[in-house]
């Protein structure tokens, strides 16, 4: 039911073996999976067949990958060497990332990005069957004709495990037509889940035809972790105002009456005021969507969240460590989870 974020220091190959490291305690640990993710200068896949090489049982997830990063013909290729490797444990987990991030980073469009992701994981549907036959594909953002001029051997895994991110209404509607699981925001609360992501997620669902108890609802939960809980709330503090900052998470603070300490969470970011910006985060906001406790605590703060979710990814605050104190971070999670 629980997975982990990864989040290793070092460089070079010592990065990877520290992951590794991280990966096989946690399998050691119990969890269930063990996540990567990718930003503008780390891959998530070359990661993943690290750690599908070093552990047996658990899943080998990216949480997220840039869908937008890879054509869907190299993203299905990538996959089937992953699932490859792992034997059948991979979990591909896409995102778009903000409009902006597809632009700038990316250089694609960044209009339309439900309507992207939706005819993105289509395309990945028809190109896991390639055993099959040929690929036809004519779209708004995708063209692929492709027809095999070699035997083509079945995948691992029939049906690829295929997990799109959604914050707002319609990502979360396009998981629930189209994908195996909808992956959440560190931003979820119980309330979001109940009033937003839901009933999206079953609309979306009764759109194409399925059973909404078919997706999976995976929760990514910020963990701090500290005998200081003070020090522990501080952290989660800065992580959680990096996302307040942002336009996107304006209806859940809306939703929730915390608009006007958005607002002054905002103005303290704008100003570079750290000890604003921590001070600007309400403590409902922190209980809501995350943890700060103490080591022995642990496992039964995690669990009053877990019951919103199947399945619920710890990440360490993904803002204000270091690499090396994510590491240690990302530890300490792991050991109060035994």
């Amino acid at each position: 039911m629980y997975g982990l974020t990864i989040f290793s220091a070092g460089a070079g190959p010592e990065r990877f073996r520290r992951a590794a490291d991280l990966a096989v305690r946690a399998e050691e640990a119990g969890f269930d999976a063990v996540w990567t993710g990718e930003l503008y200068n780390r891959s998530a896949t070359v990661p993943m067949a690290v750690l599908s090489q070093t552990t047996e049982r658990v899943r080998i997830g990216c949480n997220i990958a840039y869908g937008v990063g890879r054509t869907p013909l190299v993203w299905a290729a990538e996959a089937r060497d992953l699932d490859e490797l792992s034997g059948g444990r991979l979990v591909l987990g896409l995102g778009n990332g903000t409009p902006r991030m597809m632009e700038d980073w990316h250089g694609v469009s960044g209009e339309a990005p439900a309507e992207r992701m939706e005819e993105l994981v289509t395309v990945l549907r028809k190109l896991w069957r390639l055993h099959e036959g040929p690929v036809e594909h004519d779209g708004r953002f995708y063209r692929v004709h492709l027809r095999p001029t070699a035997d083509t051997a079945p995948p691992v895994q029939e049906r690829l495990p295929i997990w799109t991110a959604g914050v707002n209404r319609l990502m979360v509607r396009v998981a629930g037509r189209v994908a195996d699981g909808l992956v959440g925001h560190p931003m979820y609360t119980g309330r979001y889940i109940a009033e937003v992501v839901r009933p999206e997620l079953d609309a979306g669902a009764a759109e194409a035809g399925r059973d909404p108890a078919e997706i999976t609802l995976m929760g990514i939960l910020m963990c701090a972790v500290d005998e200081d809980e003070q020090a522990a709330r501080r952290r989660l503090a800065f992580a959680v105002a990096q996302y307040a900052a942002s336009r996107v998470y304006d209806r859940l603070f809306a939703l929730h009456g915390w608009s006007s300490a958005q607002e002054r969470i905002r103005e303290a970011v704008r100003a570079r005021d750290e000890e604003a910006v921590v001070a600007a985060v309400p403590d409902e906001v922190l209980d809501a969507v995350g943890v700060a406790c103490r080591p022995a605590d642990l496992r039964a703060r995690v669990a009053e969240h877990a019951r919103d979710y199947d399945h619920l990814n710890l990440v360490v605050p993904p803002w204000g460590l270091k690499p090396e104190e994510a590491e240690a971070a990302t530890l300490a999670v792991l050991e109060g989870m035994r």
